[in-house]
C-alpha cells in the first residue's frame, strides 16, 4: 500500500466542482469523500480520491513547474488514452481538465492500479527473496521489451514526437536545460556535456518510449509474479528505445556503489540482476545492438542529475521547502562524476 499524507494549507480543492467532473465522465460514481497526497516523488504531483467506494488518482503539475514537456498533464492524459488499446498494464484514464477554479492547475485521473511498487522505503522491508528479486527484475525487462515491441505505426503512437535525430534533440535538449537550471558550477557535468556532443551514437529504429521506466514506476502484483501495470507516462514519446534502456541502467546501482543511492532504489538489493545482466537479458529478448548502449547510460546518468538540478534549481527560486530538494546539490555532483567515470569506459 502506498503511503499518503494529509493535504497542506497550500493543497485546496473545490471538492463539490470535483465531484461534478467526476459525475460526468462516470455517471455511476459515488461522491469523493477524501484526498490525501502520494508521499515521496520529486516531479508531478499525484492524489488519491477516496469515494464511498472506489478509488481514483489525480494527477497535476507542482507549483513552479515551467517545464512543459514534463508536466504537460493533457499530453500524459493523450498517451495513456492512445496506449491503453495496445497495452493493458496502465491505468484507464478517466478525464482531463483544465479547470483551474477546481485545483489551481490543469490536471487528469485515472483509475488506481493495485499491488506493491517497490521502492527503496518499502522494499527492505517486504523480505523480498533472492529469487524474487531476479524475477521482478527479468519482469521488468521484459515488460521494457513488450513496450519497444508495440508497432508505433499502426497504433498512431507516431503521433507523440519526431523520431528522426531523435539522441541528439534529447542531448541538446537536457543539456541546455541544465545551463538553464545551473545555480552551481560543477566541472564533471561540463565535460560530461563535451562528451556527450562529440560521441554520438547510430540510432536504433524507433519505438515508443517510457523515458522514466524503473521499479519506482511499476505495479507488481502481490505476490511479485509479474507486472500490473506501468505508471508516470508524463515524458513518454517515440524515439530511439536505448534511451529508455540507458535511462533504466542510470537508475539502477549495485550494492558496492555509493551508499546514497541506496535512499533512491532497491536495486541493490540481493537477487537483482547486474547492469550487464540486465542489458544481455534485454538483448537475448530484442535481438537489438547494444554496442553503444555505454553512451545511453552516460545519458541516462546525466539526464538523471539535470532532473535533480531543476528541483534543486525551483527550491532556490522559493517555489518549495521540502527539505529533500534543498539537499540536492550533492547528489547532483555524484551523479556528474559517476557519469563522467562511465564516459571514459
Amino acid at each position: 500500500m502506498e503511503k499518503t499524507v494529509a493535504l497542506s494549507d497550500k493543497e485546496s480543492f473545490d471538492i463539490n466542482q470535483l465531484n461534478d467532473i467526476l459525475k460526468s465522465a462516470m455517471p455511476n460514481a459515488t461522491p469523493i469523500i477524501a484526498i490525501t497526497r502520494f508521499a515521496g516523488g520529486y516531479s508531478n504531483l499525484t492524489y488519491q480520491l477516496s469515494t464511498t467506494d472506489q478509488i481514483f488518482v489525480m494527477r497535476m503539475a507542482p507549483p513552479g513547474a515551467n517545464i512543459k514537456s514534463a508536466h504537460d498533464m493533457e499530453r500524459e492524459y493523450k498517451v495513456l488514452s492512445l496506449l491503453k488499446p495496445f497495452f493493458n498494464k496502465i491505468p484507464q484514464p478517466i478525464l482531463y481538465s483544465t479547470n483551474l477554479a477546481i485545483t489551481g492547475f490543469p490536471f487528469y485521473i485515472m483509475e488506481q492500479l493495485d499491488g506493491i511498487i517497490l521502492r527503496a522505503y518499502n522494499a527492505p522491508k517486504l523480505a523480498i527473496t533472492p529469487a524474487q528479486f531476479e524475477h521482478c527484475a527479468k519482469q521488468l525487462v521484459e515488460t521494457l521489451a513488450q513496450l519497444h515491441a508495440i508497432d508505433i505505426e499502426t497504433t498512431h503512437l507516431i503521433q507523440l514526437g519526431k523520431p528522426e535525430g531523435y539522441v541528439i534533440r534529447q542531448v541538446e535538449g537536457w543539456i541546455k536545460r541544465y545551463y538553464a537550471a545551473e545555480t552551481d558550477s560543477i566541472e564533471s557535468m561540463n565535460q560530461v556535456t563535451e562528451w556527450l556532443k562529440n560521441n554520438h551514437p547510430k540510432e536504433q529504429s524507433a519505438t515508443l518510449l517510457h523515458n522514466d521506466f524503473k521499479y519506482d514506476n511499476i505495479v507488481f502484483n502481490n505476490d511479485l509474479t509479474e507486472v500490473n501495470g506501468v505508471l508516470d507516462w508524463e515524458m513518454a514519446t517515440v524515439g530511439d528505445p536505448l534511451m529508455d534502456l540507458g535511462a533504466m541502467l542510470a537508475y539502477w546501482f549495485e550494492q558496492d556503489e555509493e551508499p546514497i543511492f541506496k535512499q533512491y532504489n532497491c536495486t541493490w538489493l540481493s537477487g537483482n540482476l547486474s547492469r550487464a545482466d540486465l542489458i544481455e537479458y534485454y538483448t537475448s529478448i530484442t535481438k537489438r545492438d547494444l554496442t553503444d548502449i555505454n553512451y545511453y547510460y552516460v545519458f541516462g546518468l546525466f539526464k538523471n542529475a539535470v532532473i535533480a538540478q531543476q528541483i534543486y534549481h525551483r527550491y532556490k527560486q522559493g517555489f518549495s521547502n521540502d527539505e529533500r530538494f534543498g539537499a540536492l546539490l550533492p547528489l547532483i555532483q555524484l551523479l556528474g562524476g559517476k557519469a563522467l567515470k562511465a564516459s571514459s569506459q
